[in-house]
């Protein structure tokens, strides 16, 4: 028998936020029927592009439904960029806690919110190169990877616990111990590691908000992140530095080179007609 706290069995008991919104900014589904676990996370934004609302349908345990509850609370009134610095460490703490054996609740909750933001912003929903390590739940080798890195995961029941791979049949276990030895052992190049997708598109974010944006607007002018495609960053100069005929040298000198130094030194500022 699991030992739930307080506000897991509030929000199993009393979900917030259950339903779909119609015609939302982002959307996505993870996991499976078939598997145990399922859920569907929808989200529209405001004038500000700040999450106005979310709203989710899970099947699943209480664990499974008091998560998905959860994050919806907790990500009403961010920023997308806000939103996915939320990891499932959050959700379960947010819920008091989760058991172990539950932790894996939380993770999907995290995976369909970074779905839901990739599926606003046009990223492909398909993971190239994914492989299915888990038949039994249709775990990839990718979500464990993830898993590992996030919560700092060093046992195959740990896994296990944090993504359902492995908890099955148990014909995976040496899949998943070869990830897990892969994971551990990966050199880390300048303390950075291979960024996903997402992961670059919010650290490009980041940086140009951080660091790049309250320079140029404190001489008059600014920038607009217009898209990310692989390494290709394609922007548009706003105020002074759109009529400035120095913005070439501004855009490779001050905004490429600032971008490669923070986030990826592969990454190419492009930009696009004002």
């Amino acid at each position: 028998m699991w030992e739930y706290t307080d506000k897991v069995k509030e929000h199993f008991l009393n979900p917030c936020n259950v339903g779909e919104i119609e015609n939302p900014d982002g959307v996505a589904e993870v996991g499976s029927l078939a598997c145990g676990d399922a859920l569907k996370l929808t989200f529209k934004l405001d004038e500000n592009k700040k999450i106005k609302e979310a709203k989710f349908k899970t099947f699943g345990c209480a664990s499974a439904i008091a998560s998905s509850s959860a994050l919806t609370e907790i990500i009403k009134g961010m920023t997308l960029e806000e939103a996915l610095k939320v990891t499932n460490q959050d959700i379960a703490k947010y819920l008091g806690g989760l058991p172990d054996q539950k932790m894996h609740c939380s993770v999907m909750g995290k995976q369909a919110l970074e779905k839901a933001i990739e599926n606003y912003k046009g990223v492909p929903a398909a993971e190239t190169g994914a492989k299915i390590i888990c038949e039994c739940f249709g775990v990839t080798d990718k979500e464990i990877e993830q898993a590992i890195r996030e919560n700092n995961l060093s046992t195959v029941e740990e896994v296990t616990n944090y993504t359902k791979a492995g908890g099955g049949c148990g014909g995976c276990h040496d899949d998943i111990q070869e990830i897990i030895d892969r994971v551990k052992s990966e050199p880390k190049s300048g303390g950075k590691q291979k960024l996903t997708n997402i992961q670059k598109i919010r650290m490009i974010e980041e940086t140009l908000e951080r660091e790049i944006r309250p320079s140029l607007k404190h001489d008059g002018g600014d920038i607009e992140l217009i898209d990310v495609i692989g390494n290709r960053v394609i922007v548009a100069t706003r105020g002074t530095c759109a009529t400035c005929k120095a913005s070439d040298i501004t855009l490779k000198n001050f905004v490429e080179h600032r971008l490669r130094e923070l986030v990826s030194p592969d990454l190419v500022i492009e930009e696009v007609p004002s």
